[in-house]
């Protein structure tokens, strides 16, 4: 049984329309259009009104179950979601702006906002009674659905880049996924997603990667981020939020929902959305710059940057993120890594989030404009952060000298000091 409140899937290349109970994961024209969901506003405004929300005891993602794509009796969770929007004075005096806040998503199950993503995915699963789910992912995503895989009893394979985080490769076989390494040999193309797709073509596995063309489902997750900081900030619009990009899934989210938020009324203007990537790997960015359409991005040949989670060598929701942007009057914006490790340490050091190089993208961003102008003092920005230090440990390290070996003696000590 599908949520009541579905309507249609909509294929977002080539407009064809499906219905909620055929539960599709692909257009059938194999075209890589992501499809739609579309969802009854007039009946989800009866229903999802702010005294409901005010009354409604339930927290973090299922909070918002009416304007989600599966049934909730199918919920699979380990209570991702309703992650806090910390209010960051330090570091806000630090850049002498008046309004920042950090919406840190390591506090989720698996410490990404991927479980956002996957707790919608297998539930999805769930409900279509799959044995065995699949994803193409550079770590973050696949150790999220490995988690909620183990969570249901369903098989999980993952293929990863080959030189992905030993983390995140840890996470994904206490999980019990079974793992492969994909070898690059083709530049511009994504290895792991072919075999993902071949998988499903061939075995009918249920393919749950983070960006759309491929599951329509969980991409319907990460809107209820932005549901939650509206409400944390008591109804109030924020001027900016900035959002680490790799495949543009998050943006694209984020998207959504504003576009739900605004068709059930409760949402009468936008955030300005700001698109960042890192400048080894930009081609939405690019995009922004130069005028482009989606169509006409080329991707990344051989995309490189301490952010590895933003390295997907091509944006499958690029055509939304790029829409995100221009409908918000929003930005793009690609940092460098000095600039991303500096956002790292500046998490840790003012405010002692510990962020992994992607999940601190945002930070960057902010800075680089605040120092243009774009960012005023006085406006009020929240900062994603989208994922945990503890996934890449071997990046933050480097930063530092080797730890000292000393003598049980407070002289020592005190000396080294």
């Amino acid at each position: 049984m599908n949520n009541e409140f579905l309507e249609r899937l909509i294929c977002s290349k080539c407009g064809r329309e499906y219905s909620p109970e055929s539960n599709p994961l692909m257009c059938i024209n194999k075209d890589k259009g992501r499809l739609d969901i579309v969802y009854n506003y007039s009946a989800v405004s009866q229903r999802l009104t702010r005294d409901e929300l005010g009354r409604r005891e339930t927290r973090g993602v299922w909070r918002y179950w009416e304007l989600l794509p599966v049934s909730k009796e199918y919920a699979v969770s380990l209570g991702e979601g309703n992650t806090p929007l910390i209010k960051a004075e330090r570091l806000a005096e630090k850049l002498r702006t008046k309004k920042l806040y950090l919406k840190d998503e390591t506090r989720n199950p698996s410490s990404s906002f991927k479980d956002r993503a996957m707790t919608i995915g297998v539930s999805k699963a769930v409900e279509m009674r799959a044995d065995t789910v699949v994803t193409a992912s550079s770590g973050n995503a696949a150790a999220a659905l490995a988690a909620y895989a183990a969570r249901s009893g369903l098989r999980c394979v993952a293929f990863v880049p080959e030189d992905v985080a030993a983390g995140k490769v840890s996470q994904l076989l206490l999980y019990g996924a079974r793992v492969f390494r994909v070898k690059q040999v083709e530049e511009g193309v994504d290895p792991t997603v072919q075999l993902m797709i071949l998988t499903h073509e061939k075995l009918n596995w249920y393919t749950c990667p983070s960006f759309g063309p491929f599951n329509p489902y969980q991409v319907e997750g990460p809107k209820t981020m932005l549901y939650e900081i509206v409400e944390q900030l008591g109804w109030r619009i924020p001027d900016f939020i900035f959002v680490p990009t790799g495949s543009g899934c998050l943006i694209t989210g984020l998207w959504k929902a504003c576009m739900d938020l605004k068709n059930i009324g409760l949402m009468d203007e936008y955030p300005r959305l700001v698109l960042v990537q890192p400048t080894g790997n930009m081609p939405l960015v690019d995009a922004l710059k130069r005028g482009l359409s989606f169509s006409e991005i080329r991707p990344t040949p051989y995309p490189h940057s301490v952010a590895s989670g933003l390295l997907d060598p091509y944006p499958w929701d690029g055509d939304l993120a790029l829409e995100a942007v221009r409908k918000t009057g929003g930005a793009g914006v690609a940092v460098s890594d000095e600039e991303i490790m500096n956002a790292v340490k500046m998490l840790a050091g003012l405010e002692g989030v510990f962020a992994e190089p992607s999940g601190a993208a945002g930070l960057a961003a902010l800075l680089r404009l605040l120092d243009e102008g774009v960012v005023s003092p006085s406006d009020e920005s929240v900062v994603l952060v989208t994922g945990s230090g503890l996934k890449e440990p071997e990046k933050i390290v480097r930063l530092y000298p080797e730890t000292p070996l000393i003598e049980p003696s407070l002289e020592e000590v005190l000396k080294r000091i």
